[in-house]
């Protein structure tokens, strides 16, 4: 019998409203990883991150890609709809970059 086929997942999750009212408020979300990869010495892991750390992410990860492409991120504009409809789709959106 070969080992057991490793997974991880990877949600997106909880976004919340820092500094909610200020002039420098800001939505972050739950990132939640578990996998069993021997890769990872923690199985599982959870932190809270916002949309500019995941610009950051993007921006390592196309410097050291070569000619692999690397998954867009959500749109950063706001457009029509609620502020809730909004963050909805960008934590939807933040779940399939990490996931790809």
């Amino acid at each position: 019998p070969g080992s057991p086929q490793e997974l991880t997942t990877v949600r997106v999750q909880d976004p919340r409203v820092q500094n909610e009212g200020s002039w420098n408020s800001y939505v972050d979300y739950k990132i939640f990883l578990h996998t069993n990869s021997r890769a990872f010495t923690a199985k599982t892991s959870c932190v809270r991150r916002r949309y500019r750390e995941f610009v950051w992410l993007r921006r390592q990860l196309q410097r050291n890609a070569g000619l692999v492409p690397v998954p867009e991120l959500p749109g950063k504009a706001f457009l029509a709809g609620s502020t809730d409809e909004f963050i909805e789709r960008r934590r939807q959106g933040l779940q399939r970059f990490l996931q790809r």
